[in-house]
């Protein structure tokens, strides 16, 4: 049988739970309920934004969304919330 390569993630995570660092929680349902409810407060679009940008801005936008399989304004969103995170990286930096 063939062994599956790990990502370096992977990897990271393996040497990780090896070495001990992983602890057992008291109370596991509690912490998923926690975790599940910090979850759907952070992606909770509650809020409603106006903005004006260019027409060409919003085509190229559009045309990404479709290449991605998502709506515009989730597209949107997204990139938005990447970049609040620090998660959104120039290409070559």
């Amino acid at each position: 049988m063939k062994k599956a390569k790990l990502s370096r993630d992977e990897r990271d995570i393996l040497k990780s739970f090896e070495q001990g660092e992983w602890k057992s929680v008291k109370d596991l349902d509690a912490e998923k309920k926690k975790a599940i409810e910090v979850a759907r407060a952070t992606f909770r679009k509650d809020r409603r934004v106006n903005i004006r940008i260019s027409t060409k801005d919003l085509e190229d936008i559009r045309k990404k969304a479709v290449e991605e399989g998502i709506p515009y304004q989730t597209l949107i969103a997204s990139v938005l919330h990447k970049y609040v995170a620090g998660r959104l990286k120039e290409k070559g930096a």
